[in-house]
């Protein structure tokens, strides 16, 4: 076991990337990252509300962006609920921001953005049981807030492709919500096996095992429950039913250390007959779409085709 690896050092190393996270942005007067995504795609005018959604782990803020106006004339919209990326550790709600304008005007659909507990403060369960109540309070008070409840969507990029495969899961198990369609981005879906033993196809991707340690030390401390279906659906040791569960989009990177998880998953939920489609982004790693613009647009096309498509009910 690597130094990482051990639940004290995880937690503080990953209290440390918090407060590097936080440092920068008061040094920035909270500018920094915020300003450089709210500058991305600027075609997509950023109109949005902020938001508090109640659950049983903690109050959730959230970001709500909403549709052009001519994407709600005569009935509420459709609802997308996002949850951002970050290891489970850092809470990089900004960073989606330019993915969150998009879907809202391409997809026509209203998006929460969620800023969710995370580890070490809240290891698991706590962020994905505070993710399926905010969604299931997103579906239930969409008449008081301007979108159709019945009419939802949920995704999110890296851990928060994790966290929508749990809601789903979690959906499937407790009988509702019902989920139109769940969009998994480059998704952390077997925490059961080391990073050290996964490969990519490239000698140094993105991800190293280092930071697996700290993520995933800090996000579940007790190895033995990382092959909970809610952290590592595509581990072999899930072998539940899982027909009826929200159709799926995922989406992959060629380069990405977690590529071959988000392939079996795939294959799992084809297998379920809730596979809405498969895309593999060639010659990029995770994260690719922080910066690479090109790439970015071309999935988040391909993204919002499905969600508007999934939204139409």
């Amino acid at each position: 076991m690597s130094l990482l690896a051990r639940p004290a050092v995880a937690a503080l190393t990953a209290k440390a990337m918090q407060r590097v996270t936080e440092l920068v942005d008061r040094r920035s007067g909270g500018r920094g990252s915020a300003a450089a995504s709210h500058a991305r795609f600027p075609e997509f005018p950023r109109n949005v509300r902020e938001l508090t959604i109640p659950t049983s782990v903690a109050p959730a803020r959230a970001t709500v962006y909403l549709p052009p106006a001519d994407e709600t004339e005569g009935s509420a919209p459709p609802v997308h609920v996002n949850f951002h990326g970050g290891g489970y550790v850092v809470a990089l709600t900004e960073l989606d921001d330019p993915l969150c304008r998009f879907l809202a005007a391409e997809a026509g659909v209203v998006v929460i953005n969620v800023d969710y507990v995370v580890a070490p403060q809240h290891p698991f369960p706590a962020p994905p049981r505070q993710a399926y109540e905010i969604v299931r309070w997103v579906a239930e008070h969409g008449g008081e807030q301007g979108w159709d409840g019945g009419r939802l969507t949920v995704g999110g990029q890296s851990a928060g492709g994790g966290l929508a495969a749990a809601v789903a899961r979690q959906a499937l198990e407790e009988g509702g919500p019902s989920i139109a369609l769940q969009v998994l981005h480059y998704p952390p879906l077997d925490l059961a096996t080391h990073a050290k033993d996964k490969r990519a196809a490239i000698d140094k991707p993105a991800l190293r095992p280092w930071m697996a340690d700290v993520f995933d030390t800090s996000y579940v401390p007790d190895e033995r429950l990382r092959t909970d279906r809610l952290v590592s659906p595509a581990h072999p040791s899930d072998t539940a039913d899982l027909t009826g569960i929200a159709p799926a989009l995922v989406v992959t990177a060629e380069y990405d250390l977690l590529r071959s998880e988000g392939e079996r998953y795939a294959g799992r939920l084809r297998k379920a007959g809730s596979l809405a489609g498969h895309h593999d982004v060639a010659g990029a790693d995770h994260g690719y779409d922080g910066s690479d613009d090109v790439k970015a647009r071309e999935t988040y096309a391909l993204i919002a085709r499905h969600v508007r498509e999934a939204g139409r009910g």
